[in-house]
């Protein structure tokens, strides 16, 4: 069960080393959340459904060697994102933020005068709905939080907000196309927004538009577009937003239609992009199932001088397990250590955090990641401390329409658009390339249309 709980909770941190470094300077006040990530009495759900990881509140202490209290009138916050299933990785570094989290918090919160102790309870989604709305009830109903935040693709965020929705609880999203959840949640075009306390803030369809067509220039192609759109919900709103802004824009679009998600074939698809004569390769699939159409893709003959793939090419180590494959695959990121906000909670600059990840796990920065967790703290916590009392859950929820943070992606601001209870954020184009240091692939800015305050590092260079 330890060994679950050290591969769960941050896959190169140890729990031991976990529990360490969240205490140090904590004093004689440990946050219970702490506990529940690392597996004491307030436990983490992880594994399958219906099991729990953890150890007792009295382990926990005898490792650390502090005296454990659960402070009263604590803030509890929930935290839901996805440590297994296909897109784990994207959770990969919640545990080292929320560690980081706890310790900027270890004084405790101000908030109208009165100084909280704040708690949060981190569960595994699975990359799956249905485990997702399990846990959401869990962190609702049994652990009776004030708060939740959420990150991650629509398979985790969605059904996390609809109960949050459902049950009056105040729930901010992060890190999933807006329209996937905004749309793939009920909500209807030109009508009134259906949700009162649930918000997001995440990039669109458009600001990936944007970032393409003034990334793709930079090569000289026949503008024929093979697109992999998976069917789910990313691929149906991606499918319906960027087949005309494509087409407007004077590319081409080969779609041969949508695909499942786990499929291990895509010979039809890459007959249908050869035979078109595709020069460009655009796709949102799960990491697992890039890794398996890009290799029967090459194996097949079939070379783009251009990839721009999201999710899978948003994570290093995906990348990095495809080898030479995976150099000059491109994509559009949001955020990395080149952006110039900084963490205010932390004090952290965006160089200093991707430098502290790599010292602390002994591995590369996964891009975006970091960034975007960090940011969704800094917005709850802002919410919180805006509302003037962080147990009223209405009062929580109804400073988000009108909120603004500065957070490492940048300003983020509800009431700017582009629907209710969603804040677009930048998107900018990147590219993986050959490393030239300790590890196998950098990452390069290639373009900044979305966010001129970030400087790009190099030119799109073509798949070889």
């Amino acid at each position: 069960m330890a060994d679950e709980v050290d591969r769960l909770l941050g896959h190169h941190l140890t729990r031991r080393e976990l529990l360490k470094r969240a205490g140090a300077g904590a004093g004689v006040l440990m946050l219970p959340g702490l506990v529940a990530a690392c597996g004491g009495s307030e436990t983490t759900t992880t594994g399958a459904p219906g099991t729990t990881a953890g150890t007792t509140a009295t382990t926990a202490a005898a490792e650390t060697g502090t005296t454990l209290a659960t402070p009263a009138g604590a803030i509890k916050i929930g935290w839901v994102s996805p440590l297994t299933g296909p897109a784990s990785t994207f959770g990969e570094v919640d545990p080292y933020i929320l560690d980081l989290t706890r310790k900027a918090l270890a004084s405790g919160l101000e908030v109208g005068g009165k100084t909280y102790s704040v708690e949060f309870i981190a569960k595994d989604g699975q990359t799956n709905p249905a485990r997702g709305a399990e846990v959401a009830q869990e962190l609702i109903n049994s652990d009776k939080i004030d708060l939740m935040l959420t990150t991650s693709t629509p398979e985790t965020i969605n059904p996390v907000s609809d109960a949050c929705e459902a049950a009056g609880i105040p729930c901010i999203s992060a890190m999933c196309p807006w329209e996937a959840w905004y749309f793939g949640r009920g909500a209807k075009p030109g009508q009134p927004s259906p949700f009162k306390w649930t918000y997001l803030f995440s990039f669109g369809t458009q600001q990936f538009i944007d970032s393409f067509l003034s990334s793709w220039p930079q090569i000289e192609t026949n503008k024929k577009v093979g697109v992999m759109w998976p069917n789910d919900a990313d691929g149906n709103a991606i499918r319906a937003a960027m087949t005309p802004a494509f087409t407007k824009a004077g590319y081409t679009v080969v779609d041969p239609g949508a695909y499942e998600n786990g499929s291990n074939d895509y010979s039809t698809q890459i007959a249908k992009f050869k035979s078109e004569g595709c020069e460009i390769l655009q796709g949102f699939p799960l990491p697992p199932d890039f890794a398996v159409f890009w290799r029967q893709m090459r194996q097949q003959g079939f070379t783009p001088k251009i990839c721009q793939i999201q999710k899978a090419a948003s994570l290093e180590s995906e990348m990095e397990a495809l080898g030479p494959l995976a150099y000059n695959v491109s994509g559009a990121l949001a955020w990395s250590p080149a952006f110039p906000y900084d963490w205010k909670l932390t004090g952290m600059t965006p160089k200093e955090l991707g430098d502290d990840w790599t010292s602390s796990t002994g591995g590369k920065w996964p891009y975006q990641m970091l960034g975007n967790s960090a940011s969704l703290v800094e917005v709850g916590i802002a919410a919180l401390k805006a509302s003037g009392n962080p147990k009223d859950k209405a009062a929580v929820a109804g400073v988000m329409p009108t909120l603004s943070v500065d957070t490492m992606l940048g300003k983020v601001a509800w009431g700017t658009g582009p629907v209710a209870n969603v804040v677009a954020t930048p998107i900018l184009g990147g590219q993986w390339v050959k490393g030239t240091g300790a590890f196998p692939l950098d990452w390069v800015i290639i373009e900044n249309v979305n966010d001129r305050n970030v400087t790009p590092q190099a030119k799109l260079q073509p798949i070889t």
